[in-house]
């Protein structure tokens, strides 16, 4: 089968999947699980065998991939060839290498083939942009690092797609960008954020925020300036995992990962993924760093796929504080809502903690004085709920568009161990 051949396989499959019964889906996907233990799984050498069941194998995460790398992939690429490879054109032989950039913490490797590659192609566009049957787009990608699956998309007739390096500065390139006048924009809440204040000239028909955690401060005004529903599509160097559907619901990419959830305190979820259609390098049981909210029920769309409600942060960001009685672990999402609820006025902050008993609030200059108070007293009064043995220090301090990292409002610089 073509490359292209592929992508429409996949394109189709995606779309079929999406009109299952719960019921259905569920006995299609542990075929499709079960095949691939059997198969693909045991070609790593760091497995070896097939399981009986799934949960037979351990959890993995990041730490132990990177120092393994070449036994989780069936090709042996060592994890200084992958990296040798990133840094340059992204291909070492028939194989498309990328990185993360390490915006966000510690940098991590993919390695796939060309079958995957167009696997993952006709996935993201038949869950984003399904009309692309029936009418060209042009997609405009704006994220700090190009790789080759972007320009598998570029081959494509349907797609006119065009990357826009966020590092570089969106000076270098809103000229160009409002010339392409995209239909499709997919990029950081931040820089859809700064599209609005400067006031591009954009009219696109859907408009993406992905690589980082979405926070409700920004959503209305990005709706607000693009006149439309702001969407999501949840990926990482590990794979795609949510897009948001028609009906405005995130669902999970159930019909290429299987989820398992870690319970994480608050009704949140850390998950753990499988990914039953990858080959070449083989996530099982993999942990996320993410954070989630799910959804009770299905969406009213008719996808059997799970929703999930928020994307609340990274687990590594939950603040680590010590108490009168035991440690506690606060989360993004409620250390977020604390200050944002304090005051409407407030559309930007930085909550820090910089060691295990001190936090820097950071706020504009010119948010009025009653409104940082506020804030202020907020975020001291949900932390003496918790009897947190904690200091809050006000910080007032421009709070510039960062291209060079992600933006983390809510971010804990402990490192590990020190709240110990």
């Amino acid at each position: 089968m073509t490359g292209f051949g592929e992508a429409i396989r996949s394109f189709a499959l995606t779309l079929w999947a999406s009109r299952m019964s719960r019921e259905n889906f569920e006995r299609w996907q542990a075929r499709a699980l079960r095949r691939w233990l059997d198969r693909d799984l045991p070609l790593a050498p760091f497995y070896g065998v097939a399981p009986h069941h799934l949960s037979d194998l351990p959890v993995t995460d990041k730490a132990l991939l990177m120092a393994d790398f070449e036994r989780f992939n069936i090709a042996g690429v060592s994890s200084a060839d992958a990296w040798t490879a990133a840094a340059g054109d992204g291909r070492l032989g028939a194989l498309t290498v990328g990185a993360s950039t390490g915006t966000s913490g510690n940098r991590g490797l993919f390695v796939i083939c060309e079958t995957e590659k167009y696997r993952w192609l006709g996935t993201i566009l038949a869950k984003a942009i399904p009309d692309l049957l029936w009418r060209r787009q042009r997609v405009a990608v704006i994220l700090p690092q190009n790789t080759g699956l972007y320009d598998t998309a570029r081959q494509s007739r349907r797609i006119d797609l065009r990357f826009f390096d966020l590092t570089l500065g969106p000076e270098r390139w809103r000229s160009a960008l409002e010339a392409f006048a995209p239909t499709v924009i997919i990029g950081p809440p931040k820089i859809l954020r700064h599209f609005a204040i400067e006031c591009f000239r954009l009219s696109p028909l859907r408009v993406f925020s992905a690589a980082e955690t979405l926070d409700p401060v920004d959503r209305p005004v990005i709706e607000a300036f693009f006149g439309r529903r702001l969407d999501q599509i949840y990926m990482a160097t590990e794979g795609l995992f949510a897009v948001t559907c028609r009906q405005g619901n995130l669902h999970l990419a159930e019909d290429s990962i299987f989820f398992e959830f870690e319970t994480a305190g608050d009704g949140l979820v850390t998950p753990l993924v499988t990914a039953f259609r990858r080959q070449t390098q083989i996530m099982a049981r993999y942990r996320m760093n993410d954070l989630l909210r799910l959804s009770p029920t299905l969406c009213r769309c008719g996808s059997p796929l799970r929703v999930v409600d928020e994307i609340v942060g990274r687990m590594d960001d939950a603040f680590r504080l010590t108490s009168v009685q035991e440690p506690l672990l606060i989360t993004p999402d409620i250390l977020r809502n604390a200050v944002l609820k304090a005051d409407p006025r407030i559309d930007d902050f930085r909550l820090i903690q910089t060691a295990p008993e001190t936090v820097e609030l950071h706020l504009k200059p010119d948010l009025v004085g009653d409104a940082a108070q506020a804030a202020l007293e907020a975020v001291r009064g949900l932390f003496a709920s918790r009897q947190a043995r904690v200091a809050v220090e006000p910080v007032r301090s421009a709070l510039p568009l960062e291209t060079g990292r992600k933006l983390r409002r809510v971010e804990c610089r402990l490192p590990t161990g020190a709240d110990k």
